[in-house]
């Protein structure tokens, strides 16, 4: 019997880590085939090289597509979109993979699925009909759903949500969040060698921080980041762990901001990517994750720990109750991280349920994609409510 061909594309780190037990249930699955196309800042020596990572946990990565330029501007990120789309025309077509299986909403998973839908070759498409209105995640996200073929959503308003879009109800599949399989399966380290893998000790208070920027709004990112650093300036006997921003437009704005920053205080550290199981592990000991990272309201919740969701870039997702949203400015800011500490909401925050589910989304894509029919799955007929 033939083995269905399945191509893994992963862009970021991000994705990787949401993706990882996927990538092991169709590696060790006898009658699937795993391909993998590493994108993006995976292969950029600016990021951490992070496909590394990927081989080092025992994956082969069949083909590598550069994209990403030096710049970050409007234009810049244009320009890698259109690299993108012209590699991942020939990585399609050598590989030629029944089907594609991509997460997200990132402009290097537009350019991959762009190509695919050209090459008539399916997609399934996971965490879709979320919405994100701060960031143009949100209409890329929507038009990834509309050009893919199977999908699995994270909650059951966001199947809805895809339904709305157009797709057939029997193609849209409600799983749970991804990254919830990693809390439940990695064997996270203990504080002492978490210590020890970053080179950094943790004090009595300690905050992790993440800030992506805002891309639908005009050059904002750089003051409201000076905000928040403003803010944890403040803060007494707290070690701050930074996690850089990705490769969007002014990411490298935030990243130089928290270099200098990190140069100046030595409660600090950064990392352009901690690894999962690095990142997971310390969430284990801080007492929040600050910023704007869509980990703070999908995976931080089942940490039992509070998340300060600074702005708009995360507007529109649903969030559990030990999801703080406060606009980008100071005064805001510093009311967030009173109330992290406050007695009461400490209360909320042990009794809180992660909206995203208790695990097991990996496994149930997996039995999907190994029986569904592909035969004449291309041609879609849009589903009217």
């Amino acid at each position: 019997m033939t083995k269905r061909s399945v191509c893994v594309v992963t862009g970021s780190r991000a994705e990787y880590g949401l993706l990882y037990w996927l990538m092991k249930e169709i590696q060790i699955a006898k009658d699937l085939e795993l391909q993998i196309i590493a994108t993006g800042m995976h292969i950029s020596p600016e990021f951490g090289n992070t496909y590394r990572q990927i081989e080092q946990d025992g994956f082969k990565i069949d083909k590598k597509v550069e994209m990403l330029l030096s710049s970050d501007s409007e234009v810049g990120i244009t320009k890698s979109m259109g690299l993108g789309l012209i590699g991942f025309a020939d990585a399609i077509d050598n590989l030629k993979p029944d089907l594609i299986i991509v997460l997200g909403d990132r402009f290097e998973i537009f350019s991959a699925v762009s190509a695919a839908m050209i090459a008539k070759t399916p997609v399934a498409h996971l965490h879709g009909g979320e919405a994100t209105e701060g960031s143009i995640d949100e209409p890329i996200r929507h038009s990834i759903t509309k050009m893919s073929h199977l999908h699995f959503t994270s909650v059951e308003e966001y199947r809805n949500r895809v339904i709305q879009l157009g797709e057939q109800p029997n193609r849209v599949f409600n799983v749970g969040g991804l990254g919830i399989d990693n809390i439940n399966k990695l064997e996270l380290l203990s504080r002492v060698d978490l210590e020890k893998a970053i080179n950094f000790n943790l004090g009595e208070k300690n905050i992790l921080v993440t800030f992506h920027p805002v891309t639908l709004e005009a050059s904002t990112s750089k003051n409201q980041f000076q905000e928040l650093l403003n803010s944890i300036s403040e803060l007494k006997d707290t070690k701050i762990i930074f996690t850089k921003a990705n490769s969007d437009t002014d990411g490298r704005i935030i990243n130089s901001m928290v270099d200098d920053y990190t140069a100046k205080h030595i409660n600090t550290i950064a990392f352009a990517s901690m690894g999962q199981l690095n990142y997971l592990s310390a969430l284990q000991f801080v007492d929040a994750v600050v910023g704007n990272s869509s980990s703070g309201l999908l995976e931080t919740p089942s940490f039992k720990i509070g998340t300060i969701d600074i702005g708009d870039r995360q507007k529109g997702r649903i969030k559990a109750d030990s999801v703080i949203s406060c606009l980008p400015d100071k005064k805001n800011i510093d009311n967030a991280l009173k109330k992290i500490y406050s007695r009461h909401f400490q209360e909320i925050v042990k009794n809180v349920k992660n909206p995203y589910g208790k695990g097991g989304a990996s496994k149930i894509i997996l039995d999907i994609i190994k029986d569904f029919n592909l035969d004449n799955i291309i041609k879609k007929t849009f589903y009217d409510l």
